[in-house]
């Protein structure tokens, strides 16, 4: 029997519609939703392998527990009681700050953790909380938090009606977006083009969406921040200062800026002063123009400063909260209002990570600190792990260093339906249903989306009687871990019956589209299988401000105060040259770590993915050709990668993708393995980061790059001698 359904792709922040046709069971075929409103049948390439991880055998269905004689799977009972004892006894001997957690990139798409997963992880009370969030955005959270009084309030490109799209330190034709949830960017970018505006990108790399643009721009890695500085400096300059929202520190912004002019900063920057000074003028005096930045902004040394300034320039140049410019989404079920009525709008620098001092974002201190928090003995030390739907041996700063600190757990749970190279390294794997086996509402990427909408997507597959939503595990964990014999079988119940779809109902009807407004709830969703479009971005400033007086905060002394760091690193670059620098780069059939195990994505004939970039003046001066195996030395390690020459990257900066590094031992992805590539994080080191937010630095990571003698396969990173 053939049949088809309507579901979303949650793979990525796109949210595109996709029709799944089911043949006997199986997927058939998966395209395109041409009658959803936001994605209007697009559909990338990675959405089509959902079908590989559905079928996938190496995907685990039961729960597996390590034993003297490797893994063994047991019933579901017994694996929770398991968890629950261990749990209860490692607080027992320790506190409750001895259990960790840390919740992957996944988690972000997955209604049931993001609404019943978080009672359990919450429950916990443990200041160690960590997620994906440290290693790519915690900047612009903070500058969020600081200036708009909210940590979720990120503008996001009203790039469907902007004339002048200026893109820094991002990649959306092969992100698809981010924070910044718009299907087909491609189609939406060239549109931009189409109806007379321009599209500019500024980044170390031609990229693919610089392929797109009218003009490339290069920059230095890193240099961000005094670019963004110069650009307030020509807007004061020129008296193109428009500020359209209530604010505040106006005049502080205009004095710390007086030193940045585009003639100081250019040799740091690598950009040309005339450059820089028609890039903030064309910004101010097109109508509707919006500055976007993203991953290569917050993954610096600089990261909070860049995160400030891209707000500070979108504000001072008149396209905050407006038409074509920075603005924010009105969604059905309003991230804002439901964090606010929690009373968790966010929080920065309460309280500090135990060893090194760097401070928490939103109750999470940054994933840079980990290994560390299981390596240091002491009151508060890590003792045991519960990770959900991440891998961050390879995806946090030297792995490495984090993937020989885990053995030395007294216990570790994964949440994973794979295992990866770092639940490989657990004590007991649950393994949750998978994407086509649970409903979906992607109640946090709406929140960030270039149009205003709604989608409610049931599942394609009924799970069988010995699978368990994520979410199911947690409530079954909660219960166990702080058992009370009648309230638990009592909160149990009463969870069970609400469910995430009780959650979504709750939030769609007191939203800003809910029953008394508009008329949006979970039933008239359920009807409208292709999703409802709530129209256009509108302005939501001021009223949607949480700081004092409804007013936008400018020049947060949090910030004034980090800027003597930039002027010394300004000095320093001005002077001399970097030797090499690293940085990383995304690729439109890849994702992070996770989707490595699709033959569809992986099995494809070509030159390998994994490879370092090189500019042939660079290659030239190393005696490096094409294909060749170069190694690869930082601070934190090394590794080996064929070489790609390639005038992409400018001279001085060599770039590798991120995710890659599945050759480690333990790991069961037979696909990704065959594919193993090496891991950019096991040269970044852990130690270098924004101080204002503990981000660990992935941008200009100072390396040295010589010819591998021989042609061999890129083995384990190395330490070098001391390090740890």
């Amino acid at each position: 029997m053939t049949t088809t359904h309507l579901h979303t792709c949650s793979l990525c922040e796109a949210s595109c519609g996709i029709v799944v046709t089911v043949d006997d069971g199986r997927i058939a075929d998966i395209r395109g939703d041409k009658d959803d409103p936001h994605s209007k049948g697009f559909l990338c390439p990675k959405a089509r392998a959902l079908g590989d991880l559905h079928d996938d055998p190496d995907r685990l269905r039961r729960p597996i527990v390590r034993t003297a004689d490797g893994w063994a799977e047991v019933n579901w009972d017994e694996a929770l009681d398991l968890v629950a004892r261990r749990l209860r006894e490692v607080r027992r001997a320790h506190g409750r700050d001895s259990v960790a957690v840390y919740q992957g990139n996944p988690s972000a798409h997955n209604l049931g953790l993001l609404t019943m997963g978080q009672l359990f992880f919450r429950a916990l009370r443990t200041r160690n909380m960590f997620s994906a969030s440290s290693v790519d955005q915690l900047p612009q959270m903070v500058a969020s938090y600081l200036m708009f009084g909210h940590q979720w309030m990120l503008p996001v490109p009203d790039i469907d009606r902007t004339d002048l799209f200026i893109c820094l330190g991002a990649n959306p034709a092969a992100s698809n977006g981010s924070i910044m949830t718009a299907p087909n960017v491609k189609g939406r970018m060239k549109a931009i083009r189409e109806r007379g505006g321009r599209v500019v990108v500024v980044d170390p790399r031609r990229t693919e969406s610089a392929a797109l643009a009218d003009e490339h721009i290069a920059i230095r890695p890193g240099a961000d921040a005094l670019l963004l500085l110069s650009m307030v400096h020509v807007l004061f300059e020129d008296h193109l200062v428009r500020i359209t929202r209530p604010s505040v520190g106006v005049d502080e912004l205009r004095g710390v800026a007086a030193d940045f002019a585009p003639e100081v900063t250019a040799d740091a920057t690598g950009i040309e002063s005339d450059v820089v000074r028609r890039l903030a003028r064309s910004l101010a005096t097109t109508e509707r123009a919006v500055l976007y930045g993203r991953v290569g902004l917050s993954t610096q040394e600089f990261g909070g400063l860049c995160g400030w300034l891209l707000i500070a320039v979108n504000a001072l140049s008149g396209h905050l909260d407006e038409v074509g410019g920075a603005m924010f989404t009105t969604p059905g079920a309003d991230l804002l209002r439901m964090s606010s009525m929690l009373g968790a709008g966010g929080s920065y620098a309460k309280r500090t990570s135990r060893v090194r001092g760097l401070p928490e974002v939103g109750g999470e201190f940054p994933t840079a600190v980990l290994a560390e928090e299981i390596d240091t003995s002491g009151a508060g030390q890590i003792k045991a792990l519960i990770t959900s739907a991440g891998n961050p041996v390879l995806s946090s700063p030297n792995g490495a260093r984090l993937e020989r600190a885990l053995p030395k757990l007294d216990f570790m749970v994964a949440i994973d339906w794979y295992v990866n190279e770092t639940t490989c390294l657990a004590d007991v794997i649950l393994p949750p249903t998978a994407q086509l086996e649970r409903s979906h509402y992607d109640l946090l990427f709406l929140n960030f989306a270039v149009r205003n909408g709604a989608k409610y997507s049931p599942a394609v597959f009924e799970r069988d009687s010995e699978q368990r939503h994520d979410w199911e595990i947690c409530v079954e964990l909660l219960t166990r871990v702080f058992r009370v014999p009648v309230a638990s079988a009592l909160a149990r119940r009463m969870l069970f019956r609400t469910g995430p779809e009780g959650a979504l109902a709750m939030a769609l009807a007191t939203g800003p589209h809910g029953l008394f407004r508009g008329g949006l709830s979970l039933r008239r969703l359920r009807h409208s299988q292709h999703g409802i479009d709530l129209g256009p971005l509108e302005s939501r400033l001021p009223r949607l401000l949480r700081t004092r007086g409804r007013k936008v905060q400018l020049a947060p002394q949090t910030f004034l105060d980090d800027l003597a760091r930039l002027r010394t690193r300004l000095d320093e670059w001005s002077e001399k040259p970097d030797g090499l620098v690293l940085i990383g780069r995304r690729n439109l059939r890849s994702n992070n770590s996770w989707m490595h195990n699709s033959p569809l994505l992986m099995d494809r004939k070509g030159h390998p993915r994994c490879t370092l970039l090189v500019h042939p003046r660079d290659a030239s001066a190393l005696e490096l050709d094409d294909g060749q195996l170069a190694t690869i030395v930082s601070a934190a390690g090394s590794i080996d990668a064929p070489v790609e020459v390639s005038d992409e990257v400018m001279p001085g900066v060599v770039s590798l993708p991120h995710g890659w590094g599945h050759h480690r031992q333990g790991a069961r992805l037979s696909v990704a393995r065959r594919h193993a590539g090496v891991s950019m994080n096991d040269v970044t080191d852990e130690q270098v980061v924004d101080v204002l937010t503990g981000t660990a630095v992935f941008s200009g990571i100072p390396v040295t790059i010589r010819a591998t003698a021989g042609i061999a396969e890129p083995q384990a990173a190395t330490a070098p001698a001391g390090s740890d």
